[in-house]
């Protein structure tokens, strides 16, 4: 099996019965602030494009890239679907001229043509990419890949039943706002952005342990970051908590608890795995590549510059009323909402930074109230702070995921009241009646679910599973004192009350080893 890598989570897989394209992306994404890194634009991508099939694993627009992907992927290539709980991916694919579907069955192995063999694991909860994240399992002549991508299902065992992993991609870079925009102290920013990295790490490990592979391929991560206004939060400055580390920090780390397979995929590497080994060729050394980091980071910067001045000439449209689009767009889902509204809990507001770069426009969307509206100099749950001219733009291109289009451009700051809501940030990446109802119900049946089974971590009988996204507490979690942390996410809580520390809700079930459980938590597991 050989394994060509195209970039970021990008990868070519061919084998004697057919090829794989996963996850194209070359284009700047989330209001030109995200590139990939190393630079992949300048490969053959008409060559790379003529494939037997594609996969994208999900929507974020640092894998599916619908101008890429019209212009140079094969039409006769036959898209591989998870199976995602909405029809968005497949229609995204048609408007792109793509006409051939495998619609799999999660977590079910399919038998190509010439004994290629699939299976795809969708991920399906609201926080999982925008609605849906997913993993690819391909096994071709005794060797099996799994490319994990972004994807963090609960555990791998799902994978590893199939037989003995050969190839493990997965990702192992930030990929988040959180804590660079929100409007702390630097000394703030730094150590909550270096407990960041360090959890990301330690996840990374857990899933490479898990799954046991022959050869771990770090991909995925990270962008690049080429607009001025944005350069500070590329990982050049020894700045230890920048959240995005690149491969060659992955490889120094990994060193550090014992990882000795790790193998870098620079655009153009070609990788031949078999049994016995993974024989992989570079454009360039890939240590010379990345100690001349700052220098890429820089001729890149000079050349892509005409292409974000161009975007952000294309933002302004003078023409929408953003008030008068908030309250139609909004209040009918503000209507719908019955659990999500509940779960944010009152008022968040928007601070729109007109042209001059001196006049604000602040407007409320009031979840209680259930009305958007201006501000009237309130306390609010949340407040976001952005320029006018790119809720101007989410409006005119019709976005209906706000979360994975402005809020990952990091081209915003935040502030808070209180812990992190999640039920904000799902919201507002549900902006069409179609999402909004599957999050509600999702949210309903996820927290109407009773999980009865108890484990014990060090001195305290927890639920086995973590009351965020149901991640096994037996592998994931960590206690620490009288705190549980669990990896997957990163989502805290104290365990004599049971509170999240991490967001409002999701109490968690726990006592101490030797003491009684509270009869509320009797009758519950009951």
């Amino acid at each position: 099996m050989r394994v060509t890598g195209t970039g970021h989570a990008s990868m070519r897989i061919d084998t004697a019965a057919g090829s794989i394209l996963c996850d194209p992306w070359v284009n700047p994404a989330y209001f030109a602030s995200w590139f990939p890194f190393p630079d992949n634009s300048q490969l053959d991508w008409e060559a790379l494009g003529d494939v037997d099939y594609l996969y994208v694993s999900h929507l974020h627009r640092d894998h599916f890239d619908a101008a890429h992907l019209k212009r140079y992927v094969s039409k006769k290539a036959t898209v591989l679907l998870p199976e995602f709980p909405t029809s968005e991916m497949e229609d995204e694919f048609r408007e792109l001229g793509f006409t051939k579907f495998l619609k799999t069955r999660n977590e079910e192995v399919v038998e190509l043509d010439g004994g290629l063999k699939i299976m795809i694991q969708a991920l399906t909860s609201p926080t999982d990419g925008p609605i849906g994240d997913s993993s690819l399992w391909v096994e071709y002549d005794g060797i099996r890949l799994l490319n994990q991508n972004d994807a963090r299902p609960t555990d791998l065992s799902t994978f590893a039943e199939l037989g003995h992993v050969h190839a493990h991609m997965l990702q192992f870079s930030g990929a988040i706002w959180y804590p660079m925009v929100y409007e702390l102290p630097q000394a703030a920013k730094t150590a909550f952005g270096k407990q960041k990295r360090e959890r990301q790490f330690d996840r990374t490990w857990r899933y490479i342990d898990d799954l046991k592979a022959d050869h771990v391929f770090p991909i995925a991560g990270p962008p690049c970051f080429l607009d001025d206004e944005l350069w500070q939060f590329n990982d050049i400055f020894d700045d230890e908590g920048n959240i995005f580390p690149d491969q060659s920090v992955f490889l120094t780390e990994y060193a550090k608890v014992g990882g000795t397979n790790g193998i870098v995929l620079l655009p153009g590497s070609v990788s031949e795995i078999t049994t016995s080994g993974a024989a992989t060729t570079h454009p360039v050394p890939v240590e010379e590549f990345f100690a001349d980091k700052a220098a890429h980071l820089a001729e890149m910067r000079e050349r892509k510059r005409p292409i974000i001045e161009a975007e952000k000439a294309s933002w302004r449209h003078p023409e929408v009323d953003v008030l008068k689009e908030m309250k139609r767009r909004i209040e009918p889902l503000l209507d719908e909402s019955i659990y999500l509204a509940k779960g944010v809990g009152g008022p968040v507001r928007f601070d729109l930074v007109g042209y001059d770069g001196e006049s604000v426009e602040s407007i409320v969307v009031d979840f209680p109230g259930k009305q958007v509206r201006p501000y009237a100099d309130e306390k609010v749950r949340y407040r976001f702070r952005t320029e006018r001219a790119l809720v101007e733009h989410l409006f005119h291109i019709g976005e209906v995921d706000w979360v994975n289009s402005l809020f990952l451009s990091c081209r915003f700051s935040a502030a808070r009241i209180g812990q992190y809501n999640e039920f904000v940030y799902a919201f507002f990446k549900c902006l069409s009646s179609e999402r909004l109802q599957y999050a509600e119900g999702w949210y309903d049946e996820h927290e109407r679910a009773v999980d009865a089974e108890d484990i014990t971590i060090g001195d305290w009988t927890v639920q086995r599973r973590c009351p965020h996204l149901k991640a096994d507490l037996s592998r994931f979690g960590i206690v620490e004192g009288d705190q549980l942390t669990c990896q997957l996410h990163g989502w805290r809580f104290d365990l004599p009350s049971g509170r999240c520390l991490t967001s409002v809700g999701h109490k968690i079930r726990a006592h101490r080893v030797g003491e009684e459980a509270p009869v509320s938590e009797t009758a519950q597991s009951s």
